[in-house]
Protein backbone atom coordinates (compact mmCIF):
# COMPACT_ATOMS: atom_id res chain seq x y z
CA UNK A 1 0.00 0.00 0.00
CA UNK A 2 2.43 2.53 0.52
CA UNK A 3 4.39 1.85 -2.59
CA UNK A 4 1.14 2.32 -4.29
CA UNK A 5 1.04 5.76 -2.51
CA UNK A 6 4.67 6.42 -2.95
CA UNK A 7 3.93 5.82 -7.13
CA UNK A 8 0.93 8.20 -6.84
CA UNK A 9 2.55 10.68 -5.42
CA UNK A 10 5.38 10.70 -7.87
CA UNK A 11 3.33 10.83 -10.69
CA UNK A 12 1.32 14.21 -9.35
CA UNK A 13 4.71 15.87 -8.71
CA UNK A 14 6.10 15.03 -12.55
CA UNK A 15 2.59 16.23 -13.89
CA UNK A 16 3.51 19.86 -13.92
CA UNK A 17 3.81 21.29 -17.94
CA UNK A 18 3.96 24.80 -19.69
CA UNK A 19 0.50 24.98 -19.49
CA UNK A 20 0.78 25.94 -15.13
CA UNK A 21 3.48 28.67 -15.90
CA UNK A 22 2.54 32.22 -16.41
CA UNK A 23 5.66 34.04 -17.69
CA UNK A 24 5.94 37.48 -16.91
CA UNK A 25 7.67 39.98 -19.61
CA UNK A 26 8.52 43.42 -19.47
CA UNK A 27 8.35 44.46 -22.73
CA UNK A 28 10.74 47.49 -22.27
CA UNK A 29 13.76 45.11 -21.73
CA UNK A 30 15.00 43.43 -24.54
CA UNK A 31 16.53 40.70 -22.85
CA UNK A 32 13.55 40.14 -20.61
CA UNK A 33 11.66 39.30 -24.53
CA UNK A 34 14.46 37.43 -25.81
CA UNK A 35 14.61 35.01 -22.67
CA UNK A 36 10.67 34.56 -22.25
CA UNK A 37 10.71 34.13 -25.96
CA UNK A 38 13.67 31.28 -25.53
CA UNK A 39 11.44 29.78 -22.35
CA UNK A 40 8.41 29.90 -23.60
CA UNK A 41 9.83 28.18 -27.17
CA UNK A 42 11.73 25.15 -24.93
CA UNK A 43 8.87 24.88 -22.75
CA UNK A 44 6.03 24.86 -24.74
CA UNK A 45 4.26 27.75 -22.82
CA UNK A 46 1.02 28.54 -24.48
CA UNK A 47 0.74 32.41 -25.81
CA UNK A 48 -2.35 33.21 -23.44
CA UNK A 49 0.16 32.36 -20.82
CA UNK A 50 2.41 34.95 -21.23
CA UNK A 51 1.54 38.07 -19.48
CA UNK A 52 3.15 41.33 -20.85
CA UNK A 53 3.74 44.38 -18.97
CA UNK A 54 5.63 47.80 -19.37
CA UNK A 55 7.81 48.91 -16.32
CA UNK A 56 11.37 50.25 -15.60
CA UNK A 57 14.13 47.92 -15.63
CA UNK A 58 15.67 49.29 -12.71
CA UNK A 59 16.49 46.80 -10.16
CA UNK A 60 15.03 48.71 -6.95
CA UNK A 61 11.36 49.94 -7.08
CA UNK A 62 9.48 51.86 -5.26
CA UNK A 63 6.01 49.62 -3.89
CA UNK A 64 3.96 52.40 -5.93
CA UNK A 65 5.74 51.02 -9.12
CA UNK A 66 5.36 47.39 -7.87
CA UNK A 67 1.79 47.88 -7.72
CA UNK A 68 1.03 49.29 -10.45
CA UNK A 69 3.15 48.40 -13.52
CA UNK A 70 3.73 44.40 -12.25
CA UNK A 71 0.50 43.40 -9.59
CA UNK A 72 -1.40 45.34 -11.22
CA UNK A 73 -1.17 43.67 -14.86
CA UNK A 74 -0.53 40.07 -13.94
CA UNK A 75 -3.33 40.59 -11.40
CA UNK A 76 -5.26 41.39 -14.88
CA UNK A 77 -3.56 38.62 -17.46
CA UNK A 78 -4.33 36.02 -14.28
CA UNK A 79 -8.34 37.36 -14.42
CA UNK A 80 -9.62 37.95 -17.33
CA UNK A 81 -7.72 35.00 -19.01
CA UNK A 82 -9.05 32.72 -16.44
CA UNK A 83 -6.06 31.23 -15.53
CA UNK A 84 -6.04 32.14 -11.59
CA UNK A 85 -6.74 28.32 -11.31
CA UNK A 86 -4.41 26.55 -13.38
CA UNK A 87 -1.51 28.63 -12.94
CA UNK A 88 0.81 27.09 -10.58
CA UNK A 89 4.16 28.87 -11.08
CA UNK A 90 4.79 32.69 -12.35
CA UNK A 91 7.75 32.79 -13.87
CA UNK A 92 9.73 36.27 -14.25
CA UNK A 93 13.00 37.69 -16.05
CA UNK A 94 16.06 38.91 -16.12
CA UNK A 95 14.75 43.04 -16.97
CA UNK A 96 11.55 42.31 -14.70
CA UNK A 97 12.42 44.87 -11.66
CA UNK A 98 13.65 42.64 -8.66
CA UNK A 99 13.36 44.49 -5.43
CA UNK A 100 10.91 47.06 -3.57
CA UNK A 101 12.24 49.70 -1.43
CA UNK A 102 11.56 50.17 2.19
CA UNK A 103 11.84 49.76 5.71
CA UNK A 104 14.64 47.32 6.59
CA UNK A 105 14.46 44.60 10.26
CA UNK A 106 12.18 42.08 10.73
CA UNK A 107 9.09 44.68 10.83
CA UNK A 108 10.04 46.11 7.54
CA UNK A 109 8.07 46.52 4.14
CA UNK A 110 11.38 46.10 1.57
CA UNK A 111 11.01 42.68 -0.15
CA UNK A 112 11.53 41.04 -3.55
CA UNK A 113 9.24 41.33 -6.23
CA UNK A 114 9.02 37.84 -6.74
CA UNK A 115 8.14 37.06 -2.93
CA UNK A 116 5.14 39.51 -3.10
CA UNK A 117 4.25 37.68 -6.26
CA UNK A 118 3.61 34.90 -4.47
CA UNK A 119 0.72 36.30 -2.69
CA UNK A 120 -1.66 37.35 -5.63
CA UNK A 121 -3.74 34.11 -5.80
CA UNK A 122 -5.16 35.24 -2.39
CA UNK A 123 -5.05 38.81 -3.58
CA UNK A 124 -7.44 37.91 -6.58
CA UNK A 125 -10.12 36.50 -4.31
CA UNK A 126 -10.36 39.42 -2.20
CA UNK A 127 -7.89 39.54 0.59
CA UNK A 128 -5.86 41.52 1.61
CA UNK A 129 -2.29 41.32 3.35
CA UNK A 130 0.19 42.85 5.55
CA UNK A 131 3.17 44.95 3.44
CA UNK A 132 5.20 44.80 6.84
CA UNK A 133 7.00 42.09 8.26
CA UNK A 134 7.47 38.52 7.18
CA UNK A 135 3.94 36.38 6.15
CA UNK A 136 3.97 32.12 7.43
CA UNK A 137 4.21 30.10 4.26
CA UNK A 138 1.45 27.65 3.81
CA UNK A 139 3.92 25.39 1.76
CA UNK A 140 6.76 25.52 4.06
CA UNK A 141 8.23 21.77 5.13
CA UNK A 142 5.09 20.02 3.17
CA UNK A 143 7.60 17.79 1.62
CA UNK A 144 5.36 14.93 0.22
CA UNK A 145 2.19 16.92 -0.32
CA UNK A 146 1.24 17.28 -3.83
CA UNK A 147 1.18 21.66 -4.80
CA UNK A 148 -2.35 21.97 -6.03
CA UNK A 149 -5.54 23.88 -5.21
CA UNK A 150 -7.10 24.56 -3.14
CA UNK A 151 -4.76 22.96 -0.41
CA UNK A 152 -2.56 25.96 -0.98
CA UNK A 153 -3.47 29.58 -1.85
CA UNK A 154 0.26 31.18 -3.27
CA UNK A 155 1.75 30.82 -6.37
CA UNK A 156 5.12 29.74 -6.62
CA UNK A 157 7.40 32.10 -8.43
CA UNK A 158 10.77 31.26 -9.87
CA UNK A 159 13.31 34.05 -11.95
CA UNK A 160 15.06 33.53 -15.36
CA UNK A 161 17.82 35.90 -14.40
CA UNK A 162 21.20 35.85 -14.29
CA UNK A 163 24.74 37.94 -15.80
CA UNK A 164 22.90 37.45 -19.17
CA UNK A 165 20.97 36.44 -22.02
CA UNK A 166 23.61 33.32 -22.51
CA UNK A 167 23.71 32.05 -18.19
CA UNK A 168 19.90 32.02 -18.79
CA UNK A 169 19.79 29.92 -21.53
CA UNK A 170 22.14 27.95 -20.24
CA UNK A 171 20.21 27.63 -17.33
CA UNK A 172 17.23 26.56 -19.15
CA UNK A 173 19.17 23.91 -21.75
CA UNK A 174 20.69 22.37 -18.56
CA UNK A 175 16.91 22.24 -16.77
CA UNK A 176 16.09 20.28 -19.47
CA UNK A 177 19.00 17.64 -19.24
CA UNK A 178 19.05 17.23 -15.86
CA UNK A 179 19.37 13.31 -14.26
CA UNK A 180 19.06 12.49 -10.67
CA UNK A 181 22.81 11.77 -10.24
CA UNK A 182 25.71 13.12 -9.07
CA UNK A 183 26.50 14.47 -5.36
CA UNK A 184 25.75 16.77 -2.78
CA UNK A 185 27.72 18.79 -0.46
CA UNK A 186 27.08 20.25 2.12
CA UNK A 187 29.58 22.66 3.68
CA UNK A 188 29.34 23.58 7.30
CA UNK A 189 31.22 26.28 8.69
CA UNK A 190 32.47 24.65 11.69
CA UNK A 191 31.81 21.50 13.71
CA UNK A 192 29.53 23.82 16.30
CA UNK A 193 25.76 23.88 16.99
CA UNK A 194 23.49 26.72 15.75
CA UNK A 195 20.66 26.50 13.44
CA UNK A 196 22.41 26.56 10.52
CA UNK A 197 25.08 24.36 10.52
CA UNK A 198 22.60 21.67 12.12
CA UNK A 199 19.98 22.38 9.23
CA UNK A 200 23.03 21.60 7.13
CA UNK A 201 23.67 18.20 9.22
CA UNK A 202 19.95 17.16 8.70
CA UNK A 203 20.54 17.51 5.21
CA UNK A 204 23.23 14.92 5.06
CA UNK A 205 21.61 12.45 7.65
CA UNK A 206 18.24 12.25 5.24
CA UNK A 207 19.72 12.14 1.77
CA UNK A 208 21.29 9.15 0.64
CA UNK A 209 24.78 8.10 2.16
CA UNK A 210 26.42 7.05 -1.07
CA UNK A 211 25.49 10.85 -2.71
CA UNK A 212 26.11 13.06 0.42
CA UNK A 213 29.88 15.17 0.72
CA UNK A 214 29.27 16.36 4.13
CA UNK A 215 32.53 18.86 5.52
CA UNK A 216 32.53 20.61 8.79
CA UNK A 217 35.91 20.80 9.11
CA UNK A 218 38.08 24.08 8.68
CA UNK A 219 38.68 24.05 5.05
CA UNK A 220 36.09 25.41 2.47
CA UNK A 221 35.14 22.49 0.22
CA UNK A 222 36.33 23.09 -3.88
CA UNK A 223 37.17 21.62 -6.86
CA UNK A 224 34.32 18.86 -6.54
CA UNK A 225 33.12 17.21 -9.90
CA UNK A 226 29.46 15.37 -10.66
CA UNK A 227 28.07 17.90 -8.21
CA UNK A 228 23.79 18.01 -8.73
CA UNK A 229 23.88 20.26 -5.17
CA UNK A 230 25.61 22.55 -2.61
CA UNK A 231 24.53 24.18 0.66
CA UNK A 232 27.03 25.97 2.89
CA UNK A 233 27.38 29.57 4.27
CA UNK A 234 29.33 31.53 1.28
CA UNK A 235 31.18 34.70 1.64
CA UNK A 236 29.94 34.09 5.88
CA UNK A 237 32.13 31.43 6.25
CA UNK A 238 35.16 33.27 7.01
CA UNK A 239 37.61 30.62 5.59
CA UNK A 240 35.76 31.72 2.13
CA UNK A 241 38.35 34.15 -0.02
CA UNK A 242 37.40 33.23 -3.66
CA UNK A 243 34.38 33.75 -5.49
CA UNK A 244 34.88 30.44 -7.27
CA UNK A 245 35.13 27.07 -6.27
CA UNK A 246 36.04 25.66 -8.89
CA UNK A 247 32.89 23.17 -8.87
CA UNK A 248 31.98 20.60 -12.05
CA UNK A 249 28.37 21.02 -11.90
CA UNK A 250 25.73 18.38 -13.81
CA UNK A 251 22.80 19.52 -15.58
CA UNK A 252 20.04 20.24 -12.80
CA UNK A 253 22.28 21.44 -9.96
CA UNK A 254 21.32 23.89 -7.52
CA UNK A 255 22.59 25.89 -4.80
CA UNK A 256 21.74 27.71 -1.73
CA UNK A 257 23.33 29.72 0.97
CA UNK A 258 23.15 31.45 4.28
CA UNK A 259 24.07 34.80 2.70
CA UNK A 260 22.22 38.09 3.11
CA UNK A 261 22.58 39.65 0.07
CA UNK A 262 23.28 37.25 -2.43
CA UNK A 263 20.54 38.29 -4.72
CA UNK A 264 20.83 41.80 -4.61
CA UNK A 265 21.79 42.34 -7.91
CA UNK A 266 22.20 40.86 -11.34
CA UNK A 267 24.73 43.41 -12.35
CA UNK A 268 28.62 41.50 -13.54
CA UNK A 269 30.94 42.86 -10.96
CA UNK A 270 34.63 43.08 -12.55
CA UNK A 271 36.15 39.67 -13.09
CA UNK A 272 39.19 40.59 -10.49
CA UNK A 273 36.19 41.44 -7.45
CA UNK A 274 36.14 39.51 -4.97
CA UNK A 275 34.53 39.06 -1.47
CA UNK A 276 35.66 41.60 1.08
CA UNK A 277 34.09 42.98 4.55
CA UNK A 278 31.39 44.98 5.47
CA UNK A 279 33.66 47.83 6.96
CA UNK A 280 36.08 48.17 3.59
CA UNK A 281 33.34 49.57 1.79
CA UNK A 282 35.73 50.36 -0.82
CA UNK A 283 35.53 47.10 -2.17
CA UNK A 284 31.69 46.35 -2.12
CA UNK A 285 29.61 45.74 -5.15
CA UNK A 286 26.54 46.86 -5.28
CA UNK A 287 26.11 48.02 -2.06
CA UNK A 288 27.67 44.54 -0.09
CA UNK A 289 30.87 42.24 -0.08
CA UNK A 290 29.02 39.22 0.09
CA UNK A 291 28.54 36.39 -2.99
CA UNK A 292 26.90 36.64 -5.19
CA UNK A 293 24.01 33.57 -6.45
CA UNK A 294 24.55 34.68 -10.36
CA UNK A 295 28.22 33.37 -10.05
CA UNK A 296 26.96 29.92 -9.56
CA UNK A 297 24.87 29.90 -12.69
CA UNK A 298 27.81 31.43 -14.84
CA UNK A 299 29.85 28.47 -13.56
CA UNK A 300 27.17 25.97 -14.67
CA UNK A 301 24.50 25.41 -11.76
CA UNK A 302 20.59 25.45 -13.15
CA UNK A 303 19.14 26.85 -10.08
CA UNK A 304 20.19 28.39 -7.03
CA UNK A 305 18.15 30.85 -4.65
CA UNK A 306 18.76 34.03 -3.11
CA UNK A 307 18.20 37.41 -0.75
CA UNK A 308 17.79 40.76 -2.11
CA UNK A 309 17.89 42.37 1.26
CA UNK A 310 18.73 41.02 4.93
CA UNK A 311 16.49 38.17 5.40
CA UNK A 312 17.72 36.77 8.89
CA UNK A 313 18.82 33.35 9.42
CA UNK A 314 15.86 31.56 10.37
CA UNK A 315 14.17 33.10 7.08
CA UNK A 316 16.43 31.69 4.79
CA UNK A 317 15.71 28.08 2.99
CA UNK A 318 16.29 25.14 4.61
CA UNK A 319 18.89 22.86 3.35
CA UNK A 320 17.05 19.82 5.16
CA UNK A 321 14.10 20.28 3.51
CA UNK A 322 15.36 21.59 -0.18
CA UNK A 323 17.84 18.98 -0.81
CA UNK A 324 16.03 15.71 0.31
CA UNK A 325 12.50 17.18 -1.64
CA UNK A 326 14.61 17.95 -4.95
CA UNK A 327 16.10 14.59 -4.81
CA UNK A 328 13.31 12.57 -3.97
CA UNK A 329 11.21 13.75 -7.33
CA UNK A 330 9.89 17.41 -6.41
CA UNK A 331 10.54 20.14 -9.08
CA UNK A 332 12.68 22.93 -8.95
CA UNK A 333 10.33 25.37 -7.49
CA UNK A 334 8.16 23.81 -5.23
CA UNK A 335 11.81 22.29 -3.66
CA UNK A 336 13.21 25.68 -2.82
CA UNK A 337 9.42 27.15 -1.90
CA UNK A 338 8.79 24.41 0.58
CA UNK A 339 12.05 25.40 2.20
CA UNK A 340 11.51 28.54 2.43
CA UNK A 341 9.39 29.46 5.86
CA UNK A 342 8.13 32.99 5.11
CA UNK A 343 6.31 35.02 1.83
CA UNK A 344 6.25 38.85 1.38
CA UNK A 345 9.80 38.59 2.08
CA UNK A 346 13.63 38.97 0.42
CA UNK A 347 13.76 35.40 -0.82
CA UNK A 348 13.91 35.19 -4.59
CA UNK A 349 14.25 31.61 -6.43
CA UNK A 350 16.66 31.55 -9.56
CA UNK A 351 15.95 28.58 -12.57
CA UNK A 352 13.03 26.69 -14.42
CA UNK A 353 10.30 26.23 -11.75
CA UNK A 354 9.73 22.51 -13.79
CA UNK A 355 13.35 21.63 -13.41
CA UNK A 356 13.29 18.06 -12.39
CA UNK A 357 16.08 15.65 -12.07
CA UNK A 358 14.96 11.73 -13.05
Amino acid sequence: MGAVLLLCLAATLSAQTGNNVLLVVNENSAVSRRIAAYYAARRSVPAVNVCRIRTTEDEEIQRAVYERDIAAPVMHCLKTRKLAEKILYLVTTLGVPLKIEGAGGRAGDAASVDSELTLLYERLKGKTLATAGPLPNPFFRRRDVPFRRPRFPIYLVTRLAAYDFDDVKGMIDRSLSARNHGKMVLDANSPDGGPGNEWLRTAAILLPAGRVLFDESPAVVSNQAGVIGYGSWGSNDPRRKQRRLGFRWLPGAIVTEYVSSNGRTFRRPPENWTFSTWEDREHHFAGSPQSLSADYLHEGATGASGHVYEPFLQYTPRPDYLFPAYLGGRNLAESYWLSIPALSWMNIVLGDPLCQIR
